[in-house]
């Protein structure tokens, strides 16, 4: 509430002291998130009532319906790099063949799911401001009321913001604050999973252990934004074992070397991760497109007679 005041205050001064003070608001915001994850995990408080209920709180500050988001969440971290079993809490990712089989439009389709504009600008907005107010077919019944109990909730504190603020200028430093905090939970969790060495694997070998150690990065992160993303980088440790609270993630990594020999993914060396688009099963790592693209030129090579120069990717 505070930097909503100081947002309040700042509008009759500078819209754009105004605009910086909602970019720190949903930086925040990406923190709030990690209590409300450490909730769904059972891990922030001892007390399950007392995680449901900070956890509630956290959702209505972050448009997330605790119960609802906590289903779904569990379900990523039972399926976390298996081919088989992709869809719920993930990053879309098909495999090379899968994409070669492809219709153009299905091609056209995942290309514009995966180009970084609508992953980290549109899909968090449409994720926390439109697809999160709506249950999930198979979801149950409690899991369906904590979707319309949030919902129920937030249309009160529109309306209160509203009034106190004008309902124009609280859209306006809601959207803001939410699209730094979406953007950045989104980047987060795409460079936790897609980056150069992650794993996946099919049916009977699928191993948990190696997908939290091998298929979760160790996003390593400066200080402030480490505090901001509570900890969240150390995400090897987390898929490991979900029950360690936010801030015990890195004293259990400092606590055994095995975990110290996971290869970090430097702030500027993430941004290398946008290019891998496509699992290539054969090789087994992540591709680009442009690699699908030398495959299929070769292809066509190959059919018209020419000597193939090669049936996997260029090193």
């Amino acid at each position: 509430m505070l930097i909503w005041w100081l947002m309040y205050q700042a509008k009759g001064v500078s819209w754009w002291l105004t605009g910086a003070l909602a970019i720190l608001a949903g930086a925040l915001l990406v923190r709030i998130f990690i209590f409300l994850h450490d909730c769904g995990h059972g891990s922030f408080f001892a007390s399950p009532r007392a995680n449901a209920a900070f956890g509630f709180v956290c959702g209505l500050l972050t448009f997330t319906p605790y119960y609802h988001w906590r289903w779904q969440h569990a379900i990523h971290h039972g399926t976390s790099g298996h081919l088989d079993k992709r869809g719920v809490g993930d990053i879309p990712t098909m495999t090379v063949q899968e994409y070669l089989d492809s219709t153009r439009w299905r091609r056209f389709s995942y290309r514009f799911r995966r180009n970084p504009f609508v992953l980290f600008v549109i899909a968090p907005l449409y994720i926390f401001l439109f697809r999160q107010r709506f249950a999930a077919a198979d979801a149950s019944r409690r899991e369906r009321l904590s979707v319309w109990l949030l919902n129920i909730a937030l249309v009160l504190v529109v309306i209160l913001m509203s009034r106190w603020l004008g309902f124009m200028n609280y859209l306006v430093m809601q959207l803001v604050a939410l699209m730094v905090a979406g953007a950045s939970g989104v980047w987060l969790f795409y460079v936790q999973h897609q980056f150069d060495g992650t794993y996946w694997e099919r049916g009977g070998h699928w191993n948990h252990t190696a997908a939290a150690l091998q298929g979760s990065s160790y996003y390593k992160l400066p200080r402030v934004l480490q505090w901001l993303s509570g900890n969240i980088g150390f995400h090897h440790i987390h898929h490991l074992s979900p029950a360690i609270p936010n801030y015990n993630l890195e004293r259990c990594h400092r606590a055994d070397p095995v975990f110290q020999r996971v290869k970090p993914v430097t702030l500027a060396g993430g941004f290398a991760s946008l290019k891998y688009r496509l699992w290539d099963e054969a090789a087994r790592k992540l591709v680009s497109f442009a690699r699908v693209r030398d495959l299929r030129r070769a292809n066509r090579s190959w059919r018209r007679g020419m000597p193939r120069r090669g049936s996997s990717y260029p090193a």
